[in-house]
């Protein structure tokens, strides 16, 4: 184990910063250079943050439900997230929406985003992303529904690629009562558009 680990996590900072290092003498680069001493190490710290969802198990979230005789919809929305894209290890940033109609107990609402958190630092895939948060809710809360819809800005074709800056990608997943009632699903959908 690398003494240059921290805080308890799987993240081996040593290997990042010898890979950073790797990749700047691949590029041309003098990693000795004085500008660039120190990058490796500013890149693992980098890393250790972007992935700390790796380590984080988003149930100590929701472990304390309240009882509330409540069963409308309950949405948290423009939640605001990034996560790395796993097929370039770019950035992919935007908006979560979060809505779920409670079974007698809700959670508090700084939950919700931490969960969106837990699983965005990693790394990802909006489709999957989208399909962890909602599966996860559904699960965890039992809810009697489950709507998440993201809304994401993705760097590896904006920057890079295709190239087109503005493009956003949404995907979403609707569980339970908002996958079976329509009138359900437009009604979470109406709130999410404001």
């Amino acid at each position: 184990m690398s003494k240059n680990k921290k805080n308890n996590t799987n993240i081996d900072l040593s290997r990042i910063e010898n890979a950073v290092r790797e990749i700047l003498s691949a590029i041309g680069e003098d990693p000795n250079r004085e500008g660039l001493t120190a990058t490796p190490k500013r890149v693992a710290r980098m890393y250790q943050e972007l992935f700390e969802g790796m380590n984080d198990d988003p149930r100590r979230h929701v472990q304390r439900a309240f009882t509330e005789n409540y069963d409308e919809i309950v949405l948290l929305k423009d939640i605001p997230f990034y996560s790395m894209c796993e097929h370039h290890l770019l950035p992919f940033i935007g908006q979560a929406h979060l809505g779920y109609v409670p079974r007698g107990k809700v959670i508090g609402v700084s939950k919700l985003a931490r969960i969106v958190r837990s699983f965005a630092r990693r790394p990802q895939v909006q489709e999957r992303l989208t399909t962890q948060i909602a599966e996860f809710l559904m699960q965890e809360i039992d809810a009697q529904g489950v709507a998440v819809v993201l809304e994401a800005s993705h760097t590896c074709m904006t920057i890079r690629g295709v190239k087109k800056p503005g493009a956003v990608m949404v995907t979403s997943a609707m569980l339970g009562l908002f996958r079976k009632d329509a009138r359900s699903r437009a009604e979470v959908m109406s709130l999410i558009r404001g």
